[in-house]
């Protein structure tokens, strides 16, 4: 799926086997999509903030603490970069969607539409449940190779 919503930073996530492969992606031109990984291409859906928040509807726990998780949108690249990073997606929301029911999808994607960041581009919970359904599928086929999720940010 390719739920572009907006006009706003390109964030496009991958698994990849361990965070050296991750950012090796930033060394092929277009991003993951081009390095020929498993790709959910998105924009505007942050991988600091819009994932926590999502963890943290997930999970039952407040965003605060879903982002003090390890790897939560921590941003792997260099700061320096131009162009693009790559920022880790955290173990516990790749668990989380690799193992959610089609109802788990559902009620997370209309809690998760609620969010101020989510309002502000008009994204509604059916939207929402398109691209969650996709996350979980790039969770599931990433869990099950033992792979990990990344975000390529492209500003």
């Amino acid at each position: 799926m390719d739920a572009r919503i907006g006009l706003m930073p390109i964030c496009d996530y991958f698994s990849a086997a361990d965070d050296h492969a991750a950012v090796g992606v930033l060394d092929t031109l277009g991003g993951p999509s081009r390095a020929s990984l498993d790709v959910v291409a998105l924009k505007n859906i942050d991988p600091v903030v819009c994932m926590a928040q999502l963890e943290a509807i997930m999970a039952g726990c407040s965003y605060e603490e879903a982002r003090q998780r390890p790897r939560s949108g921590q941003l792997l690249s260099s700061p320096d970069a131009e162009g693009a990073f790559v920022v880790s997606v955290s173990d516990t929301l790749c668990e989380l969607l690799a193992v959610a029911t089609a109802d788990d999808l559902a009620r997370a994607a209309e809690l998760w539409s609620q969010t101020e960041e989510l309002r502000m581009m008009r994204a509604d919970a059916e939207t929402m449940a398109g691209v969650l359904a996709d996350l979980a599928g790039l969770a599931r086929s990433a869990h099950g190779s033992n792979r990990r999720l990344y975000c390529w940010w492209g500003l």
